[in-house]
């Protein structure tokens, strides 16, 4: 089990749902934690109740991700793991998604943020002569088109999660061991603010949905990163959602006659 006293963190998205449970977590094995949210107050409670640090941002501003960065390295003179968790989702039917404004900050917050972060951490870590972990949420619409999600209209949103994944894979062979350690989230459904706003009681979730509390998104998170996982996954049923794409290559395959 790593141990966090006297570290400092830093989570992204951390004002609620997976991010919220991720300080709280961390903040327990005894890490200072910098909550970073565009949700400034919600933001600032947080923090103030595991006597940590807020920082405002909008990680569709490319220059925030390095500004959050190095304002949570500056506070404690160190920064040991950063949880890249901010994201968000948009339901458009891929033959009315417009790619407008909108969904070029959708873009730049779930997939290019954390990686912008990855590059200042990178340099932190160096100038600093230290080593660190980046754990980023993907999700399991990182690996597959997801049964529980098929009619949701979620194409933007799952390829920045899928593009996450390629991103983190590169960035792990890029470094080949050094400077830092990269981990994914893989979450499947989440008791998060979108649902709780349908289903205000989590008591009323119906068992068929599989959906999980942020709190035990963020138990089984932290083991991935004590078993120094790369692909931290959080429901059984995403391996099985995987199987219709590697199905469906092996069978093309054979058609081609290349087995």
């Amino acid at each position: 089990m790593i141990d966090y006293r006297d570290k400092t963190v830093l989570v992204t998205g951390g004002a609620s749902g997976i991010g919220k449970a991720l300080a709280e977590a961390l903040h327990a094995r005894g890490a200072n934690i910098v909550v970073a949210d565009r949700q400034a107050g919600a933001a600032e409670e947080v923090a103030n109740g595991l006597s940590g640090r807020a920082v405002a941002c909008d990680l569709a501003k490319p220059e925030d991700a390095a500004r959050v960065v190095n304002d949570a390295f500056d506070w404690t003179g160190r920064l040991d793991l950063v949880c890249a968790n901010a994201g968000y989702g948009r339901n458009k039917r891929m033959t009315k998604e417009p790619f407008d404004e909108a969904a070029m900050d959708l873009f730049s917050v779930n997939l290019f943020a954390p990686f912008r972060m990855a590059q200042a951490y990178a340099a932190r870590l160096t100038e600093a002569g230290q080593r660190g972990r980046l754990m980023i949420t993907g999700s399991e619409n990182s690996l597959s088109l997801p049964d529980a999600v098929r009619r949701n209209g979620l194409g933007a949103y799952a390829a920045t999660k899928h593009g996450v994944l390629i991103l983190a894979e590169w960035l792990r062979e890029d470094l080949r061991g050094e400077t830092m350690d990269v981990h994914v989230l893989m979450p499947g459904g989440v008791y998060t603010p979108l649902i709780a706003r349908h289903i205000p009681d989590p008591n009323d979730l119906p068992p068929e949905m599989n959906i999980i509390l942020p709190e035990r998104c963020a138990e089984i998170a932290l083991k991935g990163l004590d078993l120094g996982l790369f692909y931290i996954p959080t429901h059984a049923h995403i391996a099985d959602d995987m199987r219709p794409r590697t199905e469906g290559v092996a069978a093309s395959l054979k058609a081609l006659g290349l087995t």
